[in-house]
């Protein structure tokens, strides 16, 4: 087998191709959509360095995969490539996600305060994780203003900020003993 290319040289002119070939400005929303999916992976793999828990790392790389998926539907144009199977996001998927924040929820005191992020290295990591999805997910929102967006990517990344953000309050719980709350008379 012959090793790939790693640099083509089609892009030093500000355009990148889509599943199935078109040719788009890198500055496109769907670039800007699931670069930024990528982006989330990527620190989505820096979390799972500093997670303990077997169960919550291999949550995490089910994650991974899962944004993977997300980030092949957003780079196929519909309306010029038919999407492939392995590109959606099932209704099982995302009841999968609302399953393990019910899991973790129910470990978790109730809030009664804003939480600010940070605690410990791990909580800190999440809590990146949750901010780039919640940007991640603006960005597909503004694609979806001028592309079709299927429901369930738009609900899986929703639910996945919410799950990052209760692992990171378990993780800032067992590492610190106790969150950082927001106190409005700081200055």
């Amino acid at each position: 087998m012959a090793k790939s290319l790693i640099y083509t040289r089609t892009g030093d002119k500000g355009t990148t191709s889509l599943v199935g070939g078109q040719r788009v400005s890198k500055a496109d929303r769907r670039i800007e959509s699931y670069g930024t999916i990528d982006e989330l992976n990527s620190f989505i793999g820096l979390l799972m360095t500093a997670i303990e828990d077997p169960e919550d790392e291999k949550f995490l790389l089910f994650i991974q995969h899962k944004l993977f998926t997300i980030g092949s539907y957003l780079a196929t144009d519909q309306s010029t490539t038919e999407l492939k199977i392995e590109s959606q996001v099932t209704q099982e998927s995302i009841e999968k996600i609302e399953h393990e924040i019910d899991r973790i929820d129910e470990t978790l005191p109730k809030m009664k305060n804003f939480v600010l992020p940070g605690g410990c290295r791990s909580a800190s990591l999440a809590h990146v994780c949750r901010t780039v999805c919640r940007r991640a997910e603006r960005r597909i929102y503004s694609l979806a203003e001028q592309a079709e967006v299927e429901d369930p990517v738009l609900i899986f990344v929703n639910r996945l900020s919410d799950y990052l953000f209760v692992l990171a309050r378990k993780e800032c719980l067992k590492h610190n003993g106790k969150e950082i709350i927001w106190d409005y008379t700081c200055i």
